[in-house]
């Protein structure tokens, strides 16, 4: 019955998200702001993060809200499912309301665009148009939601058929599209497209620096400095924030003292004893995975340990992307490689003792178990990296020094919470 309704869903999915659609559009048709796109496989909210510090009360931005059904909630300034399904049945007498009575009034929609399963994005594209659409990244993300595509010979392979789905936002881009200009999928999609294309290089970063605690980005336009313990590969994003202000006629702000990381994205939260503890554990893909892993291996602090979860939705390619991620692992020298779920288990200890870190790496399939090691065997003054799934913040909220410190991290809304007890993490 389950897997009936699952299917159900999963047919009626544009069908609803059309109803919504229609009654949003007429809010928006009122509201005519100039639209500015944040797509890709990773980075989308911290790039959203950083055009609000820019552009501050001139736009809205699409906070909780990149879906088909989000943005359509968003636009007319709603939420959506955050509690009983029941929900549903007073959204659509609630959504048509609220579309003929509201309307934002900011002169920018900053809008954040997923594209975890085929044609959302361009369902997106088609309707809103942006002037500007800034695609962060491509990678395999949400994978399993795209080999069917590649199995009905569509597409090559899954990270070309992803690449597509987000290209449909530069298709019908207006006036601009920024790109990374040394992705060759990126490049792929947007040749001969109507905007104007601008491409960030590795060029446009001059000088790097990280610490537990913060990071410095020496750019084209100044130095970003943060409060926060940032891969290098946010000079991407920074970047695109350079080319953003200039088509839009707008100073570059640097000051990052306001700046604030969404939870679970490369946060530094103090831990016991002494511990450096960062919080990365929001979500997990093979390109977030390098990024973060390289920052680390950058990073200027002594006693670094690795705790790394499982990737979820990787389709196929499952075996091959742990398989990589031991590989990226190898490459770092931590004193620990904390393993934890039944994936990183079966592939990626095998790589990481392939590559002679099999004396230093301790797999767990119970993150109850992670978490009771964790416990008993750090010292104090190490910095530790959580990445992946298995519901990692758990770990992290049991370490913290400070507890109040818990509002912080990740999935806290009562749901999660739910979730997380059904694991047996309390």
């Amino acid at each position: 019955m389950s897997s009936i309704f699952h299917r159900l869903k999963k047919k009626l999915y544009f069908v609803v998200a059309s109803y919504f659609r229609f009654w949003a559009n007429i809010s928006l048709r009122r509201w005519k702001p100039k639209i500015i796109a944040v797509t890709g496989s990773v980075g989308k909210t911290t790039m959203l993060h950083l055009l609000e510090l820019q552009l501050g009360d001139k736009a809205h931005y699409s906070h909780f809200a990149n879906s088909a059904f989000g943005i359509s909630f968003d636009i007319v300034g709603t939420r959506g499912i955050t509690g009983s399904k029941k929900r549903w049945l007073k959204l659509l007498i609630l959504v048509p309301w609220r579309a003929l009575t509201f309307r934002h009034t900011e002169p920018y929609y900053v809008v954040e665009i997923d594209g975890e399963r085929p044609h959302e994005a361009e369902f997106l594209a088609t309707w809103l148009k942006p002037a500007v659409t800034v695609w962060v990244s491509s990678g395999r993300s949400h994978a399993i939601f795209f080999d069917t595509l590649v199995k009905q010979g569509k597409f090559p392979t899954v990270e070309e058929a992803i690449a597509h789905e987000f290209a449909q936002l530069a298709h019908n881009s207006k006036e601009l599209v920024i790109i990374d200009g040394e992705n060759p999928l990126m490049e792929k999609e947007t040749t001969g497209i109507t905007a104007q294309v601008a491409r960030v290089k590795r060029d446009d970063l001059r000088e790097y620096q990280v610490f537990p605690d913060h990071s410095r980005f020496v750019m084209q336009t100044g130095t970003f400095a943060f409060a926060y313990p940032l891969p290098e590969e946010t000079y991407v994003q920074l970047a695109m924030l350079e080319r953003l202000c200039q088509h839009l006629n707008l100073p570059v702000r640097h000051d990052m003292t306001e700046f604030t990381m969404p939870p679970g994205r490369s946060s530094y939260l103090p831990g016991r004893n002494g511990t450096n503890l960062i919080d990365s554990s929001y979500n997990a893909h093979l390109i977030s995975m390098k990024s973060m892993l390289r920052m680390i291996q950058a990073m200027q602090a002594e006693h670094k340990w690795l705790v790394i979860g499982d990737m979820t939705d990787q389709g196929e390619g499952e075996a091959d992307q742990h398989t990589k991620l031991g590989e990226v692992m190898a490459t770092v020298e931590a004193e620990r490689y904390v393993l934890v779920g039944r994936r990183t288990a079966r592939y990626t200890k095998a790589a990481l003792e392939a590559a002679g870190r099999g004396e230093k790496t301790i797999s767990f399939i119970k993150t109850t178990d992670a978490k009771h090691y964790l416990e008993t065997t750090l010292t104090g003054q190490e910095t530790v990296l959580f990445k992946g799934s298995q519901y990692l913040e758990w770990i992290v909220e049991k370490l913290l020094e400070n507890p109040d410190d818990i509002v912080k991290l990740p999935r806290q809304e009562e749901a999660a919470k739910r979730r997380r007890a059904s694991w047996g993490l309390n």
